[in-house]
């Protein structure tokens, strides 16, 4: 039977195997990460520059013409202190524009991390890591949509 103090010294080891986060940076000096929502996804490289961003070849501001959606996808920059410090290029397919603004601001966070692990902390708390795993309910059969019946009459 085990005592007490030998469970004290698994918590202990349980402890130093805490995950250590290192940078991840490619030979162009990149991190990459790959962010999703809903049904689109974001492939974002991010390497230190002016702070361009890029999305499927055209400007932020041009990609993504609503500023809500323009400030959803900057919010883990600004939340980081880092404005104007990274280019970001991204790609993204999939769903409509809020989805995608939200796959690439994952991605965005994410690659943050990759760069500057120092950074997980502030974008964790912010929740810029967690991804939204909410995504359309399929439709059933004999139902109008996933959960809408056809309209019922007596007769």
């Amino acid at each position: 039977m085990a005592d007490l103090s030998s469970l004290k010294d698994l918590g202990v080891a349980a402890e130093a195997a805490a995950p250590v986060h290192v940078r991840k940076v490619d030979s162009f000096g990149r991190a990459y990460a790959t962010g999703k929502r809903k049904d689109a996804v974001a492939r974002v490289w991010v390497k230190a520059g002016s702070g361009k961003i890029v999305i499927n070849g055209r400007d932020y501001t041009a990609y993504f013409a609503r500023p809500v959606l323009q400030m959803i996808l900057r919010q883990p920059i600004v939340a980081a202190a880092r404005d104007g410090q990274f280019d970001i290029i991204a790609t993204v397919t999939g769903g409509g524009l809020s989805g995608q603004a939200g796959a690439v601001r994952h991605g965005i966070s994410k690659a943050l991390t990759y760069f500057e692990p120092a950074l997980r902390g502030v974008l964790k708390k912010g929740g810029f890591l967690t991804r939204d795993s909410r995504v359309v309910e399929r439709k059933k059969y004999g139902k109008a949509k996933a959960r809408r019946s056809f309209q019922f009459s007596k007769r």
